[in-house]
């Protein structure tokens, strides 16, 4: 089985710095066209199944997708981003002005009540992938989610129930590309991790900064 991550194109939150979790924030302008861009960049891979996290920000970018292949996409409320919470809504500055001690810890295991446990995390992570080995064995599968779901979906793929224990050594910048291969067992290949050239067919397309 072969597996594509794509995060989401830019979306309004991250043009003004707020943290999105499981708030929904449409894509910008830019955001349409790079969900554009990365649906080109896919259209000669032939997906078996598309499926898409329920926030529009994803669900917009997985329609790009859709419209170059002719598998049909479904939303999946497991590949939504990471739930943080009452630091939703809030800038960066405005979460260190409340909750300091996030300096040095991780924005997305932070423990602080009302966000996402890292054994609720690794459920889901679990759940996603039993169901793909289970549904899609010898498919190949476009998963469109959210940077903070990629990057632990990578972790644990990696490290399996460990996967907090490693420091994150990637960015997923938007409609970044990652390729992950399956066997049976659930061995992991990782081919490569965001990809981002299709961004440069367009002018001022560059990825933005990560916030959740």
């Amino acid at each position: 089985m072969l597996v594509y991550l794509i995060r989401h194109g830019q979306s309004e939150a991250n043009v003004k710095g707020v943290i999105q979790g499981h708030q929904d924030f449409p894509l910008t302008e830019l955001g349409e066209q790079q969900a554009s861009l990365v649906a080109d960049a896919m259209k000669d891979v032939s997906l078996d199944a598309i499926y898409a996290s329920d926030l529009m920000r994803a669900y917009h970018t997985a329609r790009e997708v859709e419209n170059e292949q002719q598998a049909s996409l479904s939303a999946w409320e497991l590949i939504r981003e990471v739930g943080l919470g009452p630091l939703e809504g809030k800038t960066r500055a405005e979460m260190l002005d409340e909750y300091p001690d996030l300096h040095v810890r991780s924005l997305l295991t932070s423990g602080i009540d009302g966000t996402e446990s890292i054994e609720d995390i690794t459920f889901r992570c679990q759940n996603v992938l039993n169901a793909l080995l289970k549904q899609h064995k010898d498919d190949t599968v476009a998963l469109v989610s959210h940077g903070g779901f990629i990057s632990i979906f990578l972790l644990y793929l990696i490290a399996g129930e460990q996967w907090h224990q490693l420091k994150r050594p990637f960015i997923i910048g938007n409609t970044g590309i990652s390729k992950v291969e399956m066997n049976d067992e659930g061995f992991t290949s990782v081919h490569f991790v965001n990809r981002t050239d299709h961004l440069e067919r367009g002018t001022n397309l560059t990825s933005s900064t990560v916030v959740y």
